[in-house]
């Protein structure tokens, strides 16, 4: 988004939070796909691929999360501030300007 038009709106900073949450929401889905693949494998040689594939979606998840609680953007281990964050964001979006 254009600078301007994110200060403005008050978006500033909240772009890449949300572009941030959005890879780790898919992240976790990678970490809960692989696991059940490598449930499911029908050979050791697939269901050890999958394994490995398994650790580095985790790792992944780990580095996005990190970076988000670096940033502030994520409270995982204290739900009231999460919550009380994540209020702060609706309440952001619904008062944006409408075009």
């Amino acid at each position: 988004m254009n600078p301007i038009i994110e200060t403005l709106t008050g978006m500033d900073g909240l772009s890449d939070q949300v572009v941030a949450m959005d890879l780790l929401i898919s992240a976790k889905s990678g970490v809960r796909n692989y696991a059940m693949a490598a449930t499911e494998a029908g050979t050791p040689e697939i269901k050890e691929m999958l394994t490995r594939h398994l650790v580095e979606a985790i790792d992944m998840h780990e580095q996005i999360s990190a970076y988000m609680v670096e940033n502030g953007w994520y409270h995982a281990w204290d739900t009231n501030e999460q919550i009380s964050l994540d209020l702060d964001n609706i309440n952001t979006a619904l008062n944006l300007p409408t075009l």
